[in-house]
């Protein structure tokens, strides 16, 4: 089966085929460097990530490009609050940044271009529009983009800008809109007090990027002027991503971008959340309430990523489960010792991965993927519990599971070192065991329960594993 995609900008699934054949050129939008980002953020970037690694997975060499917007209004406004330059006050979010993706198991982009480094890559793109007739200076000494010359506006979002209320007569200066207040937006912002000591000096006189401009000026630096994906959330269909394509194609005379990738709202309650409602959780929210952070990764990539997701404590409860059973079962191929191979296992692989292809091919199918990993687990524990696994077998199963992990990056757990005094106690609760002081065996066990250990009793011994 072919890899396709649903392309927002032809609102179909495509078969994908990059330009340069086994090589990909990846954007994705990255954060706006002025808090920490809430989990609807992530999900974004845990979806990016999935599709990076399946497309790895297929043996396609991926670069992967994430800006960091650190000059924006939200930044210069909250720097402005705490009294701290722009620098020290988005640096100390793009650290955050970082950590968060880490603790997400997120694999690293190739590059990570802040905006203040690449001024002068937007100015040029801005003297070209103007050159074309694309922009034009206000009287307000910004420059603007003028929506009305380029006659594909709207055609990615599919939208009618003259069935829209302002039309495309007004100018917009703020970095976000709406919809309704559609028009000719800022390119280059001309200084004002609000903005403080934040400003370049440029041939347009002394002022600072608008936002938009940002993402086209580093995408093509690092992508060329036309690549092969864009990703990001469905929020910035409109006007962002729009606005991209609408000022980097009249100056190249390019296709922009050949596939548009957007995953759907995480919501809350019904919500679509978000700083601006209020309704958020930071990723360090969920982890102050004991909650790993890989299970957060496992619940915003566990449904497919067009589809919007409710976020819901109880849900991640779910997938704590469902993170433990797999973890169980690999802990129990380490186990095997048994010699006798079984020929189904090889069957079993051959089926499993498969099916897993089969439903990321079609358009990152995530919950048929993982589906089949539980099917999959279900027909071994069968061979597991008449004896009918090898070691060799079992290692084999294990290998297979990790190998789909490279898209997952949920399976393979990180090796957690029991401690000394936690090995202490379950020595002697065996001990307890053995001369049939149950009573003492059972204290043992509720001790290291609320130390957060749960023991099993096997017949390989006493099996000890931290509770996620």
């Amino acid at each position: 089966m072919a890899l396709k995609f649903y392309n927002t900008l032809t609102r179909k699934n495509q078969v994908f085929k990059p330009i340069v054949q086994g090589q990909v050129g990846m954007y994705v939008c990255g954060p706006t460097v002025y808090n920490y980002p809430h989990i609807g953020n992530y999900r974004a970037y845990v979806c990016a990530d999935v599709l990076r690694r399946y497309l790895e997975y297929k043996c396609f060499k991926v670069k992967q490009v994430m800006n960091l917007t650190d000059v924006d209004d939200k930044t210069i406004r909250d720097s402005q609050k705490e009294g701290v330059s722009l620098k020290e006050f988005t640096a100390r979010y793009s650290k955050a940044f970082f950590e968060d993706l880490k603790s997400l198991n997120v694999e690293a982009a190739d590059v990570y271009p802040k905006a203040t480094d690449h001024i002068q890559e937007m100015i040029d793109i801005i003297d070209k529009l103007m050159e074309k007739g694309f922009a034009y200076k206000g009287d307000d000494n910004s420059i603007y983009y003028k929506i009305s010359q380029f006659k594909k506006y709207g055609q990615l979002a599919n939208i009618n800008i003259r069935s829209l209320e302002a039309g495309a007569s007004g100018r917009i200066k703020k970095d976000e809109y709406e919809k309704e207040n559609v028009g000719d937006f800022a390119l280059w912002k001309a200084w004002s007090p609000e903005d403080g000591n934040v400003f370049w000096e440029t041939k347009f006189g002394k002022g600072r990027p608008g936002w938009h401009i940002e993402c086209s000026a580093m995408s093509m630096k690092y992508l060329g002027l036309h690549f092969d994906i864009h990703a990001g959330g469905i929020d910035l269909v409109f006007p962002h991503h729009q606005n991209e394509i609408a000022q980097s194609e009249p100056v190249t005379g390019k296709t922009f971008v050949n596939y548009w990738i957007h995953n759907e709202w995480l919501l809350v309650n019904g919500q679509k959340m978000s700083k601006s409602l209020g309704n958020f959780f930071t990723l360090r929210d969920i982890l102050a309430k004991g909650y790993p952070a890989i299970a957060v990764r496992y619940l915003l990539l566990s449904t497919h990523y067009r589809q919007q997701l409710n976020f819901t404590l109880e849900g991640l409860d779910a997938v704590k489960n469902s993170l433990q059973r797999i973890w169980d079962f690999v802990q129990k191929l380490d186990e095997v010792k048994s010699n006798e191979g079984n020929l189904k296992v090889d069957k079993l692989i051959t089926q499993l991965k498969k099916k897993f292809e089969k439903a990321l091919d079609n358009d990152l199918e995530m919950s048929e993927a993982l589906g089949s990993i539980f099917v999959f687990i279900k027909h071994v524990n069968v061979l597991l519990r008449s004896n009918k696994v090898s070691s060799n077998d079992a290692q084999k199963i294990k290998f297979a599971l990790f190998d789909l992990d490279k898209v997952l990056g949920v399976i393979k757990k990180d090796e957690e070192k029991i401690p000394d005094e936690i090995s202490a106690l379950v020595k002697e609760r065996d001990s307890a065991r053995a001369i049939k002081n149950f009573a003492r065996s059972d204290e043992i066990r509720d001790e290291l329960q609320k130390k957060g250990f749960i023991l099993e009793d096997s017949p390989g011994g006493t099996r000890v594993k931290k509770s996620i």
